[in-house]
C-alpha cells in the first residue's frame, strides 16, 4: 500500500506546486482555472488518503477518481477523474502493479477520457501528451526495460505532446473560440498528464535506487 499511497501523493504535490503555471497556461487560452481546480482536488485527495487503511491498488485509485469527480471543477474532474476511475477497474484487487497491468491501466485511462470528453488525438488537449506516452511505454516494454525506463520513455513522448499542441488550433473546450489565435500555445491539459508522469517517473527511479 505504500508504495500506492507514495504515488498518489507524488501526484499532489507536482499538482499543487505547479497550481500558479497550469492556470496560467489556461489563462491563455481557457478558463484560467486548470491549476486552481486541479490543486483543490488533490488537496481533496490528501485528506481521503490519511483514511485510508485499504492494500487495493484499484480502491485506492476509485477513491482518487470520485475524489476528483466531486471537487474539481470545469471540464478536468470527469476528465481526469474517469481515467482514475478506469485505471482503478484494472488494478482492483491489486496490491502490485507490473509492466502490462500499468500499460493495461494508461490503456484504459485514455479510453474513459476519449468516451467522456468526445475528444481524438490532435485536437489540442491531454490526449496529445497521454497517447503518445502509452505508445513509448508499451514500445519500452517491448524492448525489454523496466518500469522506470518505461515512464521516462512515456514522460519524454508526453513532453514532445506538449510542444505538438503548441502547433494546432484548438477545436474542443473554451479553447476552440479562440482558433487559429490558439497557435503557440500549450495545453494546460497535456501539461498537467506530463507533470504526472514525471513525478511516477521520479517516484520508481527512486524506489529502485532504495531497493
Amino acid at each position: 500500500m505504500a508504495n500506492v499511497i507514495a504515488a498518489i501523493e507524488a501526484l499532489a504535490d507536482i499538482i499543487i506546486a505547479n497550481k500558479e503555471k497550469l492556470t496560467e497556461l489556461d489563462a491563455a487560452i481557457g478558463d484560467a482555472d486548470h491549476g486552481i481546480n486541479m490543486a483543490r482536488g488533490f488537496e481533496a485527495v490528501r485528506v481521503k488518503l490519511a483514511a485510508t487503511t485499504t492494500e487495493d491498488i484499484g480502491a485506492v485509485l476509485k477513491m482518487v477518481g470520485m475524489t476528483l469527480i466531486s471537487t474539481v471543477g470545469g471540464a478536468s474532474g470527469p476528465l481526469y477523474g474517469t481515467a482514475f476511475m478506469r485505471a482503478a477497474a484494472i488494478a482492483q484487487g491489486q496490491t502490485v502493479i507490473n509492466n502490462d497491468t500499468a500499460a493495461e491501466m494508461l490503456r484504459a485511462a485514455i479510453g474513459g477520457i476519449k468516451d467522456r470528453g468526445k475528444a481524438v488525438r490532435g485536437e489540442k488537449t491531454m490526449l496529445d501528451a497521454l497517447e503518445p506516452a502509452y505508445e513509448a511505454f508499451t514500445q519500452g516494454m517491448a524492448e525489454g526495460e523496466a518500469l522506470p525506463e518505461c515512464l521516462e520513455l512515456a514522460t519524454a513522448a508526453a513532453a514532445a505532446g506538449i510542444e505538438y499542441t503548441k502547433t494546432i488550433i484548438a477545436t474542443k473546450g473554451r479553447a476552440s473560440y479562440l482558433g487559429e489565435r490558439s497557435i503557440g500555445h500549450q495545453d494546460a491539459g497535456a501539461t498537467s498528464c506530463y507533470l504526472m508522469l514525471s513525478a511516477l517517473t521520479a517516484l520508481a527511479k527512486q524506489h529502485r535506487q532504495e531497493a
